[in-house]
């Protein structure tokens, strides 16, 4: 009943919602039903989220990327790639990190491409961001002041957990076509 309550909820909330240009997930996939929950969580704690997915060439989407660390440490999530109104791909993202850290989080990651040309390099396999690129934690109104890097621009969304941390490392993605 639960699972039921939630497949609705998700489904109903992103149809009448403007934001996404109008992806709507198949109910049947529990990633893409989570990939909703995730934008829906996002757009609701800063609402000014919604130009960015309107538009965006394309976007990731992690709906839960799960972090842990004891000076190694290591993140890992699986998303989707949402193109206008379709999905065209998963996507997942992996990170190893080391420094002073402890602890563990949960987060929601979106990755937000500007144009064709930034799409395409992430698509081709094998994209990195190093330890210079820094992502904006969702806040209300955070993203009016956010601004494309290379033509990327990363959110976070806070989920749980606390983790104490100093340390470099990167993120790593991976892309499979749907």
């Amino acid at each position: 009943m639960k699972t039921l309550f939630t497949v609705l909820l998700a489904f109903g909330l992103v149809l009448s919602s403007g934001s996404a240009r109008a992806w709507k997930p198949d109910a049947t996939s529990k990633l893409e039903l989570s990939v909703a929950q995730a934008i829906l969580m996002a757009n609701e704690t800063d609402p000014t989220l919604t130009m960015w997915f309107e538009s965006a060439y394309a976007y990731a989407v992690y709906p839960r990327v799960v972090k842990g660390g004891f000076i190694v440490g290591g993140a890992h999530g699986k998303g989707l790639i949402i193109q206008a109104d379709r999905t065209v791909g998963k996507t997942t993202l992996s990170q190893l990190t080391v420094g002073a850290q402890l602890g563990g989080q949960a987060y929601a990651e979106y990755i937000m491409f500007k144009d064709q040309v930034a799409f395409e390099h992430f698509t081709r396999g094998n994209y990195e961001f190093g330890a210079q690129v820094s992502a904006v934690a969702i806040t209300l109104g955070a993203s009016a002041d956010a601004a494309y890097d290379s033509g990327v621009a990363i959110f976070t969304l806070a989920k749980g957990g606390l983790m104490f941390e100093a340390s470099v490392g990167g993120q790593k993605f991976s892309y499979t076509p749907k």
